[in-house]
């Protein structure tokens, strides 16, 4: 039986501003669901969609279809729905948007989130973190500092995640190489977020060493130019924002691109737990690799992706290195929640 279910929110100024695609954000907000049932066992997951507006004051684009406003609506009525109900009802809640369908696609963050919760309590993620591969986040416009401590462990580093396509493309390149002369072996993931025209894609990727190129990220504006950059350079590309389109056949997706080397998957903005099961099975199936990444969420949420990494993903190291940014942490060194840090919502 469910005997509480709380809604806390939560705002975290980030120093210094994360990039959302071309777009920075100087702080986080979010919300934190907190679940008991009658046994006494407790639940918290995060909830966090990807909106808001940016340090120029403008709408965030391209990322979750649902506002903060709208989130916490529909979870002060789901709240209403499950209160001393049994676990059941839970799961029969998540089950009903269990697809690409207008409701789900709208409140992919809720969806999950309940599933997290859910699993938590029928014990269905590792019951514990195990050590993983670090993959850093770099970008133009990091001091030296920043990147000296984002590459301290560089002894146990071998790839690396780098933003371009966000300022102008000599400085990127010099960046690139800037790097690799840290640790010539290096691989590299590069992100574009649709930044390119499939000319410039291919200028940039030809001044870099080919063979270290795991995939660029999203490369074209136009999704379809993804291909041209594939067929001229034979690197290749990966999926991001191209998979939160309400209406994507993963199916027909993976058959018909040959030039598709991973689907970076942001739970967050996905859906739910069996979704991304779903998703990733397929992809297998396709020999295609599947790679969590976070959506900036707090370290409730990036410590519950290492979890379902470890779940789902296990052979593929997930790109969550965007903590670093958070000015404060919720939770304690004993793993409880720091209740100072949350707002409770009624």
């Amino acid at each position: 039986m469910i005997t509480a279910f709380e809604l806390y929110q939560y705002q975290i100024d980030l120093t210094p501003p994360l990039p959302v695609a071309k777009q920075r954000i100087d702080h986080r907000l979010g919300f934190i669901v907190i679940m008991m049932l009658d046994d006494k066992h407790q639940a918290f997951a995060e909830i966090s969609p990807l909106t808001g507006i940016d340090i120029e004051g403008l709408p965030l684009t391209g990322f979750s279809t649902e506002t903060q406003e709208q989130v916490k609506a529909e979870l002060l009525q789901i709240k209403n729905q499950l209160v001393q109900q049994p676990l059941s009802q839970l799961t029969k809640l998540i089950e009903q948007n269990s697809r690409f369908t207008g409701q789900q696609r709208q409140f992919a963050s809720i969806q999950f989130g309940l599933s997290v919760l859910a699993a938590k309590c029928q014990q269905q993620l590792p019951a514990r973190q195990l050590p993983q591969a670090a993959i850093p986040l770099l970008y133009c416009g990091l001091t030296q500092t920043e990147i000296d401590n984002k590459l301290a462990d560089l002894e146990h580093i071998h790839s690396v995640k780098i933003k371009v396509a966000q300022t102008d493309m000599q400085s990127e390149i010099a960046f690139v190489h800037q790097v690799l002369a840290r640790k010539p072996e290096l691989t590299l993931r590069l992100d574009a977020n649709c930044g390119f025209t499939p000319e410039q894609a291919i200028d940039f990727l030809a001044c870099l060493p080919k063979q270290q190129i795991e995939y660029i990220e999203e490369p074209c504006i136009h999704s379809k130019d993804n291909q041209v950059v594939y067929n001229q350079l034979g690197i290749k590309y990966a999926l991001d924002e191209s998979l939160l389109a309400a209406d994507i056949d993963y199916q027909a997706l993976l058959k018909t691109q040959p030039g598709i080397g991973a689907l970076i998957l942001k739970p967050m903005l996905i859906g739910s737990l069996d979704l991304l099961q779903d998703i990733v099975t397929e992809a297998e199936h396709c020999n295609v690799r599947c790679i969590l990444s976070s959506s900036l969420e707090s370290d409730v949420g990036i410590d519950d992706l290492r979890l379902i990494s470890q779940a789902l993903t296990p052979d593929n190291p997930p790109g969550l290195d965007t903590l670093s940014a958070f000015n404060q942490q919720l939770r304690l060194a004993d793993g409880s929640l720091d209740m100072t840090l949350l707002k409770i919502i009624q």
